[in-house]
């Protein structure tokens, strides 16, 4: 028994257009196809895969989310952000900077990998990661 890799991760925005905009115009991810699952939302690809997941508004149906007691629906709990590779550094910097993105810059100690952490529309956290600040 084991794991493979990560397939995807869903949001359920507040505004669904603003952050399938978010993820398709500012990281440039593609907007594809979704099997017709009865309720608005998108499938974002990242290199061909089905990657991030926005839900938009849809009946509530038992069984399928349950809470432990005493936490709130709209609490996604612990989760801080989501990372993803990327490559053109200053090209990103020089996008989001354009785009109106906030951001912060990192390098990693030994490694020497850049790093840019930004925040989505809803306040979810993305990584990108850089082999270099020249990649």
């Amino acid at each position: 028994m084991g794991l493979g890799l990560l397939q995807h991760y869903t949001i359920e925005p507040v505004d669904l257009e603003a952050t399938k905009n978010f993820y398709v115009d500012v990281l440039g991810l593609e907007n594809g196809d979704r099997p017709p699952l009865g309720f608005p939302g998108y499938w974002l690809y990242s290199g061909g895969v089905p990657t991030v997941h926005l839900l938009g508004p849809r009946q509530p149906r038992p069984g399928v989310r349950v809470r432990p007691p005493g936490v709130k629906m709209d609490d996604t709990g612990r989760l801080d952000h989501i990372a993803f590779e990327a490559t053109g550094f200053d090209a990103m910097r020089q996008h989001l900077r354009a785009k109106g993105v906030e951001f912060r810059e990192n390098i990693v100690p030994r490694t020497g990998a850049a790093q840019l952490f930004l925040f989505d529309p809803d306040g979810v956290g993305v990584e990108l990661n850089f082999a270099s600040p020249n990649s």
